[in-house]
């Protein structure tokens, strides 16, 4: 009984029964473990999960960042039109930031320009005395508006700050809540989440639907990646799929996960298969995957982009379905002394994948057979 597993092999592992719903029992025995090492395992396994869906980019966050990335870039402007470094004598700043301060919020002016906002304003109303207590005022207002925006997830539009501050006993407006909101560059997040969502939605759709069945070849094309290790190396296998005949149309082994490899696999079955017709290109959505590198790529070639809903990896059943058989028919089954062994044995089988196994999705017949009864009705599929 082997003693210790890497980290690789738990989770090739736990696929086995995660992603094509092999019986633990058949698993133990297989393995050489035992039951409770499986369901430890397991279990850290699903918490692995959890925590990277807690820790996920939300829309939320994204709209944190994008608001943190306009602050900086503000800055950064502010620097530049400045013309007076952070370090130059405290006046020659305070001049300065009093003539930015009509272009620019007076919060974003003093952090460019290392200024505490208290000097600032204490500057402001040496030379401005009638408007002292003005000046302290809206200055108090701004400070009590930030905490209510923080502490309420910065959520809170004008409107509703205006009315936890009047709660509070504060005495304020809501012209004057929005006027300092504006100032201070504070927007509710409520604003931009519904068209951040759409845009996410849109950039992500899901066209396939679970639809594996289209009437011709080069109209779906399905792709994946999954890794298979070798004395001691991990090695990358991606495939791409067409749909109407489940034939392997394109694959490509590499020693990293990159989105080079994607991309050189989906440019030799592009090349190969030259297809004419309007293409869906279905994948998950793996950080390769979702690249822009090869995004603009395959825009450029008039495909449409497809993905699978997060965590549902039924919606890319066949290419699962696949690797599982490509690892149960023939890699699991020999021992490879070197690389070239297992580069030829990955050839080997894509080729009786394509030629000699009947599928049963395709009325027991061979990928090429089906193709081959296509093109014998419709002409040459390149011309699909």
């Amino acid at each position: 009984m082997k003693s210790k597993f890497a980290y690789e092999e738990k989770r090739e592992i736990l696929e086995r029964y995660i992603l094509r719903s092999e019986s633990p029992t058949s698993i133990i025995k297989s393995v050489g473990i035992s039951k409770s090492t499986f369901y430890k395992w397991l279990s850290d396994y699903r918490s692995e999960q959890a925590e990277a869906k807690r820790k996920g980019l939300t829309l939320r966050n994204f709209n944190l960042l994008e608001a943190k990335v306009k602050r900086l870039e503000g800055i950064i402007e502010i620097i530049k039109k400045a013309n007076v470094l952070p370090n130059a004598p405290l006046q020659q700043r305070l001049y300065v930031a009093e003539k930015l301060s009509s272009e620019y919020s007076i919060h974003m002016v003093c952090d460019a320009l290392d200024i505490a906002r208290g000097t600032y304003y204490n500057h402001i109303l040496r030379n401005k005395r009638d408007n002292t207590w003005y000046a302290k005022r809206r200055e108090s207002l701004r400070i009590q508006i930030q905490e209510v925006f923080d502490e309420n997830s910065q959520i809170f539009g004008a409107r509703k700050i205006t009315a936890v501050l009047r709660n509070k006993g504060v005495k304020v407006g809501e012209a004057m809540v929005r006027e300092l909101m504006n100032d201070m560059g504070l927007v509710s997040i409520r604003q931009e989440a519904k068209k951040l969502y759409a845009d996410e939605i849109q950039r992500h759709k899901n066209y396939l639907n679970q639809e594996f069945d289209p009437d011709a070849p080069n109209q779906v094309w399905v792709s994946d990646v999954t890794y298979f290790k070798c004395n001691g190396k991990s090695y990358y296998i991606c495939v791409i799929i067409d749909l109407y005949a489940r034939k392997v149309i394109a694959y490509k082994v590499g020693k990293k996960n990159s989105t080079q490899l994607i991309k050189t696999t989906f440019k030799k079955a592009y090349e190969n298969r030259q297809p004419l017709s309007s293409l869906i290109f279905h994948t998950d959505r793996g950080a390769n995957y979702c690249s822009k590198t090869l995004n603009e790529y395959i825009k450029t070639l008039g495909v449409t982009r497809s993905f699978s809903r997060p965590y549902v990896p039924y919606d890319n059943s066949v290419v699962e379905s696949f690797f599982a058989s490509l690892k149960r028919e023939e890699l699991y089954r020999k021992k490879y002394r070197t690389e070239g062994e297992l580069l030829q044995s990955i050839d080997d089988y894509m080729e009786f994948y394509n030629t000699r196994r009947p599928h049963a999705k395709i009325q027991y017949k061979t990928p090429e057979q089906k193709e081959r009864e296509y093109s014998a009705i419709f002409g040459d599929i390149d011309n699909v």
